[in-house]
């Protein structure tokens, strides 16, 4: 009898998963005039946005977020730029030509955020799914404004975007990401150089002093719109736990 009373007992594993958090609804709006016909109660899932430059670790993060996510219990979706099914391929092309007024680029990039907004977030988000968005508005208005446009056309442009129910942006030195860059990609970008600028005729110096003013653009927005600062200098698995437990805060809410 004792013996079958131990198997019975070894043949239940133990519980170990950490308990699945219900996400509580939160109020929801958008930063300016938003999408006409939405209604705010019934978006149920939450938007979390990871920001920062090429090399700060973006894609490892959101990869392990929605890992951990998943394995929850959570239902996950993934946004990010130039992922629009509308435009995202012309945008793509255009950019390989350096053939647009900045204006017109700005235009585009917002065409391919609204895409998103309307057809993949806000569905997403009825559905109680957690979105995550790889890099949102943020970055789009610090390229533009480190390019000169004006702030305030940039708030109204952007003015159909969802305010996140979190958004982390990775810090890490313009010298450091020229280093993670070349170990992935042995190259710079173009873009991400800020090479149309015409801050040095030099790749390597054009970088620094276009990822300084990127950096300096994202800190100073960030007492508007109030995001988390990450030190992304530190290991993944460091920054992940810090990302994992202002989530599960989130979701609390």
């Amino acid at each position: 009898m004792s013996a079958k009373r131990r198997i019975k007992k070894s043949a239940v594993p133990e519980m170990t998963q950490q308990p699945i958090v219900v996400p509580k609804p939160s109020p929801k709006r958008f930063y300016g005039q938003g999408i006409p016909g939405v209604e705010f109660e019934r978006l149920t899932g939450k938007l979390i946005v990871v920001e920062g430059a090429d090399g700060s670790g973006r894609s490892s993060q959101i990869a392990n977020l929605v890992q951990w996510l998943e394995s929850s219990g959570h239902a996950t979706v993934q946004v990010g730029l130039k992922r629009s099914t509308l435009v995202s391929e012309e945008l793509n092309q255009a950019q390989q030509g350096n053939i647009l007024s900045r204006i017109t680029l700005s235009l585009f990039y917002a065409t391919d955020f609204a895409d998103q907004m309307e057809n993949i977030i806000l569905p997403a988000l009825r559905a109680g799914v957690m979105v995550l968005a790889d890099r949102y508005i943020y970055t789009l208005m610090v390229r533009d404004m480190v390019r000169g446009m004006d702030e305030e056309w940039l708030k109204n442009l952007y003015g159909i975007a969802l305010i996140p129910d979190a958004v982390f942006y990775l810090n890490v030195s313009p010298e450091e990401l020229i280093q993670r860059n070349f170990a992935k990609n042995y190259s710079l970008d173009y873009w991400e150089s800020g090479m149309d600028l015409g801050l040095s005729r030099d790749l390597f110096d054009s970088f620094l002093k276009y990822q300084a003013l990127v950096e300096k653009q994202f800190k100073r927005i960030q007492a508007t719109y109030g995001f988390t600062i990450v030190d992304a200098h530190r290991s993944i698995d460091e920054i992940n736990d810090e990302l994992r437990s202002e989530i599960e805060s989130v979701l609390r809410e």
